[in-house]
């Protein structure tokens, strides 16, 4: 007796029923009673976190029916495995994703999650897409990885997991506790962004405890303090995962898709330049009063466009992406706000990451200048300010798109070479406040003629000293190029960009430190 055809819309049924249990099963993630605890306490879900993300409608997800292959039980309850990944649109450019679903084992590294990842990493260098990590993870899942068979399965299955060569742009969140993989793509990122409240750190302090006997908080150990003012591994803080989504959007709004590409260009915003009229008043008539370098920026930079990159670590140089004429350019300048302006060890590493990033993806870099020099002393040699001042010099060197300075006020010694002079930048202009020396004046007094302040004859000693520091005698040997009105920085900026695009490559320059370490 030959089997009964089967009823063809039954069939039909069928599929559809068990495709769209499994699929509500998956987009249930760990369930409701932890989706509304996360809710009341404030804070997005790995999908919330997806939506904020990306253009709506726009998202395909990878891997919606992955799960973890332990065990039947872990089956059941491991919709996803713990990170969801996919493709959307940002302002409508493609971009990857790695959202960890901390409700399901804690977002923990398992052998199926490990090869999304995996896959995003390779459709994003290979198609030339950016990609996004929302960080929330306990770490390696145990006791999958406990024993030699876990290792050797699981660890170093990809030996290239953390190798960044900046193909295409990496921005990543720390939203939460994140531990194991969380901090690893965190720190493998070109910006990186956490939530006040979020832990990040190579082991939970538990973990801490048990192998040292150290008894920490969470936030002592890694908490948004330590690392925007201290590490300085973060660019920005913010108080809400919303918050931490916009501020990626935003940075990687500046940047081209991948690094065979220009950023993209927008139109100037209303207002821009209209304080350039009174720019000079930003500056103090006497040259040992401080001020703000940020509002010099800003006054010169598109209206509204300034992103500050670690405001609260090595604050003696700002480093922000920003616009001129609608085009991306970095900012770095001496802060004289803060000891003064003097070049610390901190100062260097925070240079040298952005300069990193700025020449991997085609922006062009704005110096502005007024720094004492480096900072001396025992404590700046323990914290191996020489070996710093090198790398510094070492990355400017490496620099290939257009680099622009602009000595604003003083600038003395190595530091002068280390922010653009001696034909380390493609056109060095001064202001006619500029002073130019191998070191502060009154200190060249003291070791040439051996006297001090108060001293008879410092004072015309001093005068004699600062004669020849202006800026029309550093114009005489060609080492400036320009001497320019104040008013007129942003136009000749502008103009200087245009001169020096890469016109003969598309704009695209050598990337010579596209595989610099990537934390420092």
């Amino acid at each position: 007796m030959s089997n009964p055809v089967p009823d063809k819309q039954q069939f039909k049924r069928n599929l559809h029923e068990e495709f769209e249990a499994r699929r509500r099963k998956a987009l249930a993630m760990g369930g409701a009673a932890k989706l509304e605890k996360r809710a009341a306490a404030g804070l997005l879900n790995a999908r919330s976190r997806i939506d904020r993300l990306f253009d709506p409608g726009t998202f395909t997800e990878n891997g919606l029916f992955a799960t973890s292959l332990h065990s039947k039980a872990e089956e059941e309850r491991t919709p996803g495995d713990g990170k969801l990944t996919g493709y959307g649109k940002i302002d409508g450019r493609w971009a990857t994703v790695v959202s960890n679903d901390f409700t399901v084992l804690g977002a923990s590294s398992g052998a199926t999650n490990v090869k999304k990842i995996a896959h995003m990493k390779r459709v994003a260098t290979s198609r030339g897409m950016p990609m996004v990590f929302f960080g929330e993870s306990s770490g390696a899942r145990l006791p999958d990885t406990m024993g030699a068979r876990g290792m050797g399965l699981g660890l170093g299955s990809d030996p290239t997991q953390y190798q960044r060569m900046r193909e295409t742009p990496w921005a990543a969140s720390v939203l939460g506790f994140c531990y194991g993989s969380s901090f690893l793509y965190t720190c493998c990122s070109d910006f990186r962004v956490m939530r006040k409240g979020a832990v990040m750190a190579v082991s939970s302090p538990g973990l801490v405890e048990l192998a040292t006997n150290e008894k920490i908080t969470p936030e002592e150990l890694g908490g948004w303090q330590v690392h925007s003012e201290v590490t300085g591994l973060i660019d920005q803080v913010v108080d809400t995962d919303e918050e931490a989504v916009d501020a990626i959007k935003r940075f990687l709004s500046y940047l081209p898709s991948h690094h065979n590409q220009l950023p993209p260009e927008v139109a100037v915003t209303p207002g821009s330049g209209r304080k350039m009229a009174d720019i000079l008043d930003l500056l103090p008539a006497s040259r040992s009063q401080v001020y703000d370098m940020r509002k010099i920026i800003a006054a010169v930079a598109d209206e509204g466009s300034v992103f500050e990159m670690k405001p609260k670590f090595g604050k003696t140089v700002v480093t922000a992406l920003a616009r001129l004429g609608g085009k991306t350019v970095g900012f770095i300048a001496n802060n004289p706000f803060f000891k003064g302006g003097v070049l610390d060890a901190d100062a260097a590493d925070k240079a040298i990451g952005f300069m990193v990033t700025c020449d991997s993806f085609n922006i062009p870099l704005v110096l502005f200048v007024d720094t004492p020099g480096f900072v001396i002393g025992s404590e700046a040699e323990k914290k191996k300010a020489t070996g710093k001042i090198v790398n510094f010099m070492n990355a400017l060197q490496l620099v290939t798109v257009p680099k622009l300075s602009v000595i604003i006020r003083k600038t003395f010694g190595q530091a002068y070479l280390n922010m653009g002079g001696g034909r380390n930048s493609d056109e060095v202009a001064a202001w006619p406040t500029a002073e130019v020396s191998f070191m502060t004046p009154q200190f060249a007094v003291t070791i040439v003629n051996g006297t001090r302040p108060g001293d008879p004859g410092f004072e015309e000693q001093l005068e004699q000293m600062n004669r020849d520091n202006n800026a029309y005698e550093i114009a005489r040997t060609f080492a400036v190029q320009h001497v320019i009105r104040p008013e007129a920085t942003r136009d000749y900026l502008i103009n200087m960009l245009e001169i020096h695009a890469l016109k003969l490559t598309g704009g695209i320059g050598q990337h010579l430190m596209r595989a610099w370490p990537t934390s420092f």
